[in-house]
């Protein structure tokens, strides 16, 4: 594969901003269940904020990490609430994994993915099986990370990612949610996928299809 530079970096950001706008009733609706319905828009309005900061900059002069940590302030001052810190830690540690690298092969990419996931979970203090994002993206990370560790290609990578990412969501259903708003409503948040969850999924199907 040819190495990722910052313009496909930029172009990432984009693929999920238009993702997740398409996406942004869904995920209100699943929010409307078992949150405040507004999921969809926090999320809109986060990936759109990046999607505005990272336009202006010049690609040729801007390295991944600068790029990342620009997206992380711009989705935090977006959105001050719940996802807002999650995405905002993500991106920042995804950052530092990347430091340094004028292009990011596709074992920069694989620590990039991990890096995401790990700042979800430490930002959230979340752990598998609380009905979180984290059940969706602490096996993607896991999954992208065996795939690459086996052999495969970025791409294959990335596939399992999505693969355990989608598992990963679908078993939110079977789950009391233990963390955030939600967790007030106890059993009566069974049967039905975590919003932040399903929203990781949409996040991951657009890097997978926009780095490969």
């Amino acid at each position: 594969m040819t190495a990722i530079d910052t313009a496909r970096l930029k172009q990432m950001f984009d693929a999920i901003a238009v993702a997740i706008e398409a996406d942004k009733d869904r995920l209100c609706q699943l929010d409307g269940v078992i949150g405040d319905a507004d999921h969809g828009i926090a999320m809109e309005l986060g990936f759109n904020a990046v999607r505005d900061a990272l336009a202006p900059l010049d690609l040729a002069a801007v390295e991944p990490t600068a790029l990342l940590n620009t997206a992380a302030k711009s989705f935090l001052n977006a959105v001050g609430a719940s996802s807002g810190p999650l995405y905002a830690t993500a991106f920042m540690r995804a950052a530092a994994a990347v430091k340094g690298k004028a292009a990011l092969e596709g074992a920069d990419v694989i620590a990039l993915f991990q890096a995401m996931a790990q700042g979800i979970k430490d930002r959230g203090k979340a752990e598998i099986g609380e009905k979180t994002m984290i059940d969706a993206w602490q096996p993607a990370a896991e999954a992208a990370a065996a795939a690459h560790a086996a052999g495969k290609s970025l791409a294959e990578s990335l596939d399992a990612a999505l693969a355990a990412a989608e598992r990963g969501a679908e078993a939110t259903k079977d789950m009391i949610a233990a963390k955030g708003r939600s967790s007030r409503l106890g059993e009566r948040s069974l049967g039905h996928i975590d919003p932040g969850a399903a929203s990781a999924v949409t996040v991951i199907a657009a890097m997978r299809k926009s780095l490969t």
